[in-house]
């Protein structure tokens, strides 16, 4: 009996824990989609952090199409280029899976993005929309102020459309010609 429940106060605090990661990813889409970048900031582990002895270094990103990048210096400064070129963004998080192992947590799932530039000077209104879908992978690490990023990684998804134009369609390929993933 004493077994059962300290197995069972061990699932409790994992989904507690998921939980918790679960929120502080909501909380980073959130900042972006408010163009809060102190919030945003704040997401992220920081120097003064208990579990980041180093200079903010070993933190990285990847926005889809970008180079990694590294240190906290250069990839706030993405999110303030970003930021400061995005008139509208909205986040619609599908597929979301959370494993915690200890103090860091990894977050896998797939952003349905809408987004809007500015309209072009010549026009009235918003700019055009436009739809993307990204997978991504945040990694998180619990901290004595909560679950902070320590990584993001997104990449874009192949659409059909943007299959037809570059090989065969599904139906005119062979057994041994599957598409690399």
């Amino acid at each position: 009996m004493r077994v059962a429940r300290a197995v069972e106060a061990a699932r409790s605090s994992a989904r507690t824990a998921a939980e918790e990661v679960e929120q502080a990813n909501a909380a980073y889409y959130a900042a972006m989609e408010a163009g809060d970048f102190d919030a945003l900031a704040g997401l992220w582990l920081d120097t003064t952090d208990d579990v980041n002895d180093g200079d903010g270094s070993d933190i990285a990103c990847v926005h889809p199409g970008w180079p990694v990048l590294s240190g906290r210096g250069e990839v706030l400064r993405s999110y303030a280029v970003i930021m400061a070129n995005t008139e509208y963004i909205q986040f619609f998080l599908t597929d979301v899976a959370v494993t915690v192992h200890g103090q860091t947590a990894l977050l896998t799932c797939t952003e349905n993005i809408l987004s809007g530039a500015p309209a072009p000077e010549d026009e009235e209104g918003p700019g055009p929309l436009l739809g993307q879908l990204v997978v991504a992978t945040n990694l998180f690490r619990r901290t004595a102020a909560g679950w902070r990023l320590w990584s993001h990684h997104a990449s874009p998804v192949l659409t059909r459309d943007d299959d037809e134009e570059d090989g065969p369609d599904e139906e005119s390929r062979g057994p041994g010609d599957a598409t690399p993933a």
